[in-house]
């Protein structure tokens, strides 16, 4: 866990809970980061409620996080998988603090990385700033360290991005339904967010939001991506955090160009099948339901 929508403590505190309202008590929660790595902390309380959960008053788990820093737990989780020939794929969710620490601090544990799909950045939008995605915004230094090193570390990335963030939406009759099923399980915490979408922003759908980084990695068919060079921006007065993705012809001739091609091609999420998405999202929920 790192410090994103809410400061770190609730962030684990937010995801203990939902591992155990899931019952998989089993999965290990490692607090990292609590700030960004030079930027001051920011977070998204006024978007996502005090507790960063839609203030709900969902029930806490009563595990406690595993002892290790997160950095330190994704490293024996990597090292791990590549004892045994295996590789896991990495979904960051919120800003890449601990990807950033983990690749620079641990270069080795990319023998057990698959790919890195991860949830921030955009094509042609922002919502921090009108630049800016959230995630990389809150720390930009950390996301260029994580595109620089798979760069040099030869991991494949994926941005699922703004640009496809907002298209797979649930309405509030799916939430409200998910909630009636399962009051107090995975299908109605997941409805009583979208429900608190809903109210928060006056309307009558929500978006799966970071659970569409997920679906991209279990239906990759359902997002069409293009690699293309991608640099994060770290000195703009009015761009800082932007993810500059560069869709330029590189046939013609650019030698004007001071800065070049950027050292690391990325899969940038530009079009998503919405509905796919929202069927995996309502079918996954709804099959935990007893």
């Amino acid at each position: 866990c790192v410090g994103g929508n809410a400061p770190l403590e609730q962030v684990v505190s937010n995801t203990l809970a939902v591992l155990h309202t899931a019952g998989r008590d089993d999965v290990p929660v490692g607090a990292g980061a609590d700030r960004p790595l030079l930027a001051e902390p920011v977070d998204a309380r006024h978007v996502h409620g005090q507790d960063g959960m839609g203030d709900l008053g969902w029930p806490r788990s009563p595990h406690a996080p595993d002892p290790r820093h997160a950095v330190e737990l994704l490293r024996d989780i990597l090292r791990a998988a590549a004892g045994i020939g295996e590789r896991v794929t990495l979904v960051p969710l919120a800003p890449l603090t601990n990807i950033a620490l983990l690749l620079r601090t641990y270069p080795d544990v990319a023998a057990g990385i698959e790919e890195i799909c991860f949830m921030g950045g955009a094509a042609h939008v922002g919502n921090a700033t009108a630049s800016a995605e959230f995630n990389v915004f809150h720390d930009p230094e950390a996301a260029a360290v994580v595109i620089d090193a798979c760069a040099d570390l030869d991991i494949a990335v994926r941005m699922y991005g703004l640009d496809v963030f907002y298209a797979p939406a649930v309405t509030r009759e799916q939430a409200r339904s998910l909630i009636e099923r399962d009051p107090n399980g995975p299908a109605g915490l997941g409805g009583r967010l979208i429900d608190y979408q809903c109210d928060r922003f006056g309307s009558e759908s929500g978006t799966i939001g970071d659970a569409g980084a997920v679906c991209a990695v279990i239906a990759r068919e359902a997002l069409k991506t293009e690699r293309l060079p991608v640099r994060v921006e770290l000195g703009g007065t009015w761009s800082r955090g932007r993810t500059v993705v560069d869709r330029r012809d590189w046939g013609g001739d650019l030698t004007h160009d001071p800065h070049g091609q950027a050292n690391t091609l990325v899969e940038v999420g530009l079009e998503v099948d919405a509905e796919a998405f929202v069927r995996l999202w309502l079918d996954t929920l709804s099959a935990g339901i007893r």
